[in-house]
């Protein structure tokens, strides 16, 4: 059973020599394309083909390259020729582990602007001062981070937890065997944790379920990203889930700066979170009251009212740094919960994550008040934005919404609604717009006020409101 990626068909899992229930009925066979499509340059011992040792093909045999003079140069021929990407490194020292075959090239020497590796100046075939300690390795763009999600579940917060790889569609974990602090360091620059502070195996935090995708996993603890990394081919490992890795990182990452935006004071709005110097937003994608609890909790702002989504106080316009944010309430950083690594998420902005706080700045409430009608009980309504009274528009606006006007007012409950500017057409700014209230807020500043001064109305869409009070 291959998985397609092997170097020979040894490397492949299959039955104990001899054993079979077979007869020469049903002898295998294999058509080749051709002579002429046999690769003469590969890369091996990576997690995929466009990072690993260098190995090239001469004389009937796949050998090693020797790493003197090895370099940038060298390896961007590497990945042109197979189209992967441009170089990242050029590990030196058997990274990928130690060839097998003949050394076959020393003291290569690209310019690096060579369309094919065999174009570059080198000793004679064969000719060397190395061992297999020396082999060169090459590690591309195509194979990097982007060929491989990578997680930490079941941990305190998404910096800490089992390691878990996404590989054809399926999240799978990491033996321990060979599992240290160099391994542990790569995960956490990864996942843009800080430092790693250790490495634990045995299933500290659970055993995972599904398949164990990657064993004997060996970092030289520079790499970027795990792919980089010398690993045994995706899915071979001679390990059961009570010995799955895991990695506890230690790095400002666990805490991120948080703000909310476009909503009717500093204690209610849409969900920007700061990291690598740039505000983004959350996706909404199983967000919930627990998430939003931290968020409070994070910006003093007391217990969490609603947890809106849909981009319920407007569209953001930079990053989505956050999805499936899973918060256990109980974190008092939102960089605590557990979450995928930065920006990495399935969303668009109209998905964008919102949070209204009960206890929101009394000086920033915001202020209504009901004009036109018979008494100070019923009118048009009119909220308090920038120093200037506008109107809201009729949109969605419901008894609901009444409720929490009549309340903050102190005018009883709800009667009706009026619509279409019953109380006649305002004449200062449309300030709201699809207001959606529960009805169990206590003041209006809580309800999920969308962008101020967006809107699709005119003033003959005003609404208006009549209390019980005020008689």
């Amino acid at each position: 059973s291959c998985l397609g990626t092997e170097a020979t068909l040894i490397e492949c899992s299959f039955k104990p020599w001899g054993h079979h229930a077979c007869n020469h009925v049903e002898d295998a066979s294999v058509v080749c394309s051709g002579i002429g499509s046999v690769p003469k340059l590969r890369l091996v011992g990576g997690l995929g083909k466009c990072a690993g040792r260098v190995e090239v093909f001469h004389n009937n045999n796949w050998g090693t390259v020797c790493d003197d003079s090895w370099d940038l140069s060298d390896a961007a021929v590497v990945c042109r020729q197979l189209g992967c990407g441009v170089a990242l490194s050029a590990p030196s020292s058997a990274q990928f582990g130690w060839g097998t075959g003949p050394i076959w090239l020393d003291d290569v020497s690209c310019t690096g602007k060579e369309t094919n590796f065999f174009q570059c100046p080198a000793k004679m075939w064969g000719s060397h001062n190395c061992h297999h300690g020396e082999d060169a390795g090459v590690v591309c763009s195509a194979g990097n981070s982007s060929s491989v999600n990578l997680q930490l579940v079941d941990g305190p917060h998404r910096c800490a937890g089992r390691v878990e790889v996404l590989h054809a569609g399926q999240w799978g974990t990491v033996c321990d065997d060979g599992w240290d602090l160099k391994d542990a360091a790569v995960v956490c620059r990864q996942l843009g944790c800080g430092r790693a502070e250790g490495a634990p195996t045995r299933a500290r935090f659970g055993q995972g379920t599904g398949r164990i995708w990657l064993d004997d996993v060996a970092c030289a603890g520079s790499e970027d990203a795990l792919a980089q990394c010398r690993a045994h081919p995706w899915g071979q490992n001679n390990c059961n889930h009570r010995e799955d890795a895991s990695v506890v990182c230690l790095g400002m990452s666990t805490v991120a700066e948080v703000r909310l935006v476009q909503g009717p004071n500093r204690c209610g709005g849409r969900v920007e979170v700061l990291h690598a110097g740039q505000w983004g937003t959350v996706c909404d994608d199983n967000w919930s009251l627990n998430n939003a609890a931290v968020v409070c909790r994070q910006l003093g702002c007391g217990a969490a009212v609603a947890a809106p989504g849909r981009a319920h106080f407007g569209q953001g316009t930079n990053r989505i740094w956050m999805d499936d944010v899973n918060c256990t309430g109980s974190e008092d950083n939102i960089a605590q919960c557990q979450a995928p690594p930065w920006g990495q998420n399935n969303c668009h902005h109209a998905e964008d994550a919102s949070v209204v706080c009960l206890d929101g700045n009394v000086t920033e409430e915001v202020q209504v008040r009901l004009v036109n009608g018979p008494n100070r009980c019923a009118g048009r309504v009119e909220v308090l934005h920038q120093q200037q009274w506008g109107t809201v528009c009729d949109d969605s606006w419901d008894l609901k919404d009444a409720k929490v006007i009549c309340q903050q007012l102190g005018c009883g409950t709800a009667v009706s609604v009026p619509h279409q500017a019953h109380f006649g057409p305002g004449s200062d700014p449309i300030w709201l717009d699809d207001v959606e209230c529960t009805g169990t807020e206590t003041t209006f500043s809580q309800c999920g006020l969308r962008s101020w001064g967006l809107h699709n109305c005119n003033h003959e869409e005003d609404a208006g409101v009549v209390c019980s009070g005020g008689a």
